[in-house]
Order: structure tokens, then sequence, then C-alpha cells
């Protein structure tokens, strides 16, 4: 290398150096204190507000009346991003994730061999229809620790979709709730 290209990597390594050393010197000198109540007040009438926020749902849809028309083939397709981790075919390769061929009304940590999160093995009981749905709405809040970085399907179509997918993924498909 010349002296020329050294002096460039020495000045980009000075100016990342200032930028961080300022960042640190900006946190010493700047106490922030929250305030006790709001600066600005918006004037809302009586009882609006309030009703929207207990409309909001809390969690996911009943999956039971989205599985009848659930489309499993759409299902494949919103689970393509699941193949990086995961793989669907039967006796199929555990990934970075479990292998989901039988998935459907297994038992929660049921391949041996699996290092699942203890969150997962803790939990009792099977995959049925209502635990995918939750799993699959919101991975973190169903199994609080659980090593799966997903952050889940909100629209209650395709994860009905996705469902019906796995349903399809048995031998011995588990009979769709009533």
């Amino acid at each position: 290398m010349s002296m020329e290209w050294n002096k460039i990597f020495g000045a980009v390594l000075l100016a990342g150096l200032i930028a961080m050393l300022s960042g640190f010197v900006a946190e010493v000198l700047v106490h922030p204190r929250q305030l006790e109540k709001a600066a600005y007040v918006v004037a809302m009438p009586e009882g609006q507000g309030k009703a929207e926020t207990a409309a909001a749902p809390s969690g996911p849809a009943p999956i039971g009346p989205l599985l009848a028309s659930a489309d499993p083939a759409a299902g494949q397709a919103a689970s393509k991003a699941c193949a990086a981790c995961h793989s669907f075919d039967k006796g199929g390769a555990n990934k970075v994730g479990p292998n989901l061929y039988g998935i459907v009304g297994a038992k929660h940590g049921h391949i041996d061999g699996f290092a699942y999160s203890d969150a997962i093995k803790g939990k009792a009981g099977d995959w049925n229809y209502d635990e995918l749905n939750k799993f699959l709405y919101d991975p973190k809040a169903y199994a609080p620790g659980t090593k799966m970085t997903f952050a889940g399907l909100k629209k209650d179509q395709e994860r009905a979709n996705v469902i019906a997918y796995l349903r399809s993924l048995s031998d011995n498909p588990a009979p769709l709730p009533q």
C-alpha cells in the first residue's frame, strides 16, 4: 500500500473515533428529565378513545371458522419464509428449527434430539389448531424465552392458510375443529 492509502484509512478511523467519543460526551453532559404530565394536553370528547381501545383485539382471532375457508396452497407459498429455518418433508432433517412434518397434533418439543428452548419444552399439551394459531400470531408472547426470532403472522387468513398447509403435512391429517 502506498502512504496515501494509509492517510485515507487513518482519516476514516479518526472520524469514526471522533463520532463515537462525541456520543459518549453528549450522554455525560445531557441529562433529560421526564415530564410528570404532558406539556400539551389534547382535549377529547367524553367517551371517545376508550371504546376504540377496548375494541382492539388483544390476540389472534379464533382459528376454527377461518380454517373452513383456508387455502393450503396459499399457506405453502406463505411458509416459504419459514423454509430458511425449517424443513417440511417427511423424514426431513432439522435445521435451525425442527422439521414441521406432522406438527399438527404432535406434542410440544416432540422431536427427540432437537435442542428446543425451555419455553417450548415447558409447554404442556399438543400443537393443536388453537396453540398453533397463538404461536404463529406472536411466538415471543406465546413462549417467552423461545429461540425463534420470527415476529409472527398478524393477518388472520394468512395464519389460517399456513395452519391448513401444516395440517396437510401428515399421513393422517387431524380433523378440522367444529
